[in-house]
């Protein structure tokens, strides 16, 4: 649990001295060069608090460059707040609620939110494998949710959808790998097809796993290629066949699914991936990983760094593509 009643949330000294402990914990490094030996603390009432300047470089700056939290005009404290909130939200909270909790307007809640988002998103490159291995399993699947941006009227094999164009083609395609024990990974995808699954799967998942899926026909040649692939019928009403089940998997999705209808409501196309990227995150320091709402927390904020989302990128993203 975590003390919101702690100095880090409502003192802006105390927030970036905590800011600098997790950034620098061996003491300031210059975001420009990094040099650290060279680095020197400024004082005086022109340049404020937390100021520093490298001497190798000649460059000035703060905790925050180089940061999410860079060019932001937001009290360091209160980000470090709607952190806390984002992180101890199991199904996420909304920027409304943020706004009105934090003191700042919607509009620069929406914008701290994807920043957070930005920090709790994976940095490993994408294919980067490394999940699964030997007497290892991961249950792979995919769901789909709201709508496309430019819904299709007739089906692939010409005919017309008769109730205004439902169903797998007019939704967002998630696909996703879990790990039992382990991590989960989600992708955003146009189609959730044979080839785009398979790319997924050779990417990230060693050929060593045992592979758990559904019935789905896109499993059914890829499967081949890992250590065992079994299956359950859930259109038989098999959910359970010993320790064969892709309950672990249902599960990521419905907390996924939970969160963006109860919480978010609605989320365009284009923004989709970075609340996956929220809702792996959390799943990948669940309490049930040791990992409390503090540590979640300050493991946001080592993933701050390094990584810049300015409002226009925010707001065009993908746009030529929607």
């Amino acid at each position: 649990m975590c003390n919101l009643t702690d100095p880090i949330f409502h003192n802006e000294d105390a927030a970036r001295n905590h800011l600098e402990a997790i950034r620098w914990p061996e003491g300031a490094v210059c975001p420009f060069c990094g040099e650290r030996e060279t680095v020197k603390a400024l004082g005086g009432k022109s340049m404020g608090r937390g100021w520093y300047h490298c001497g190798d470089c000649r460059k000035k700056f703060t905790v925050r460059v180089g940061t999410v939290y860079e060019r932001s005009k937001v009290a360091l404290h209160k980000w470090l707040l709607a952190t806390q909130l984002m992180a101890s939200s199991k199904k996420g909270i909304s920027a409304h609620q943020i706004h009105r909790t934090i003191g700042v307007t919607y509009k620069t809640a929406w914008f701290m939110c994807h920043r957070i988002r930005e920090a709790m998103r994976d940095d490993l490159p994408k294919g980067s494998g490394g999940m699964g291995g030997e007497g290892k399993t991961v249950e792979a699947d995919e769901t789909y949710f709201g709508k496309v941006s430019n819904p299709r009227t007739v089906r692939a094999d010409g005919t017309p959808y008769l109730k205004g164009g439902g169903g797998p083609a007019n939704k967002r395609a998630v696909v996703a790998l879990v790990e039992r024990g382990g991590n989960v990974r989600s992708f955003h995808v146009q189609k959730a097809n044979r080839n785009t699954v398979a790319t997924i799967l050779f990417e990230n998942v060693t050929r060593e796993t045992k592979l758990y899926t559904d019935e789905s026909r896109l499993y059914t040649v890829l499967g081949k290629q890992y250590a065992t692939h079994e299956t359950v019928r859930h259109s038989a009403d098999e959910y359970v066949r010993g320790e064969v089940h892709t309950n672990t998997i249902e599960g990521v999705f419905s907390i996924f699914k939970r969160g963006m209808r109860g919480i978010y409501q609605h989320c365009k196309e284009k923004h989709l991936h970075r609340y996956l990227a929220e809702f792996d995150f959390r799943y990948n320091n669940r309490q049930a990983q040791g990992v409390s709402d503090v540590e979640r927390r300050d493991n946001i904020l080592r993933g701050a760094e390094g990584k810049r989302l300015t409002y226009r990128r925010t707001a065009q993203f993908h746009a030529a593509a929607a």
